[in-house]
């Protein structure tokens, strides 16, 4: 697992979007795992105003998110498939029909996961996943208690983690209970995993996943199973790191054509 310590969440931003477009330009027909919620919204941010000012096409690319609410209208403007094309795929220039999301409103839900299963390996399998973190250590929605080789599949909201989404909502009443997730497994099947974290609230999440023990009380902490796992955090999100130092030592004396 590599850390990585910027200064804001541009810096941050700027340093994911760059993988990303290094993976679009080297396979156009790049996968990518498309992640909700605050953390990717300047990664977004920036590889739209790249497509915008410097012609970066994703136009053979194609995405699939990782979760999806259960039971909210088709077109509902907090759906995680709204939400990804309003951020992302409407402000670039992907296919509509290569944007894929577990389907929340399916009345067969096991199908449903199954299918959402299917439909990534048949695509080649996700080249670069972006993730967030939970103030409790989720990823996906993958709660704290999840196995850690678990599979798409529905899952109970923590009353946290409702909390946390009520201010996408009119209130927490209107957060559903229920997603639907990619599971741990499916998620560390990726090739490259990037997660971005920001703020204050987040340094515990980002401690315990780093330097705690692998455990299922700590989803993301399966990341540090992953043979290339990049995590870029500001300095807020980083200021519980025991190891901040060796992180930003080894950083700042990485090899340059190492990459991402």
């Amino acid at each position: 697992m590599e850390v990585i310590i910027l200064p804001g969440n541009k810096e941050v931003g700027v340093l994911a979007a760059d993988a990303i477009e290094s993976l679009v330009r080297k396979k156009p027909r790049a996968v990518l795992g498309l992640a909700t919620g605050s953390s990717p919204l300047p990664i977004y941010d920036e590889l739209a105003r790249r497509h915008e000012e410097h012609g970066l096409s994703f136009s053979q690319a194609s995405g699939f998110a990782l979760d999806e609410y259960v039971g909210l209208p088709v077109g509902h403007f907090e759906s995680y498939r709204e939400v990804i094309r309003r951020e992302f795929t409407n402000r670039v220039d992907v296919a509509p029909e290569n944007v894929h999301g577990p389907d929340g409103a399916a009345t067969d839900v096991e199908a449903a996961c199954k299918a959402y299963e299917e439909a990534i390996k048949a695509a080649g399998g996700v080249d670069l996943q972006i993730l967030g973190v939970g103030t409790n250590g989720h990823i996906g929605f993958n709660e704290p208690g999840s196995s850690l080789a678990s599979r798409t599949r529905i899952k109970t909201l923590a009353d946290q983690t409702r909390e946390d989404n009520a201010r996408f909502f009119d209130s927490i009443e209107a957060v559903p209970h229920h997603v639907l997730t990619q599971g741990l497994g499916t998620i560390m099947d990726a090739c490259h995993l990037v997660l971005v974290a920001f703020g204050a609230g987040k340094a515990e999440a980002v401690h315990d996943f780093v330097e705690g023990p692998v455990s299922a009380s700590c989803p993301a902490s399966i990341l540090q199973f992953h043979p290339h796992a990049t995590v870029i955090i500001d300095e807020a999100a980083a200021s519980k790191l025991v190891g901040a130092a060796t992180y930003r030592h080894a950083y700042d004396n990485k090899p340059h054509w190492q990459g991402l």
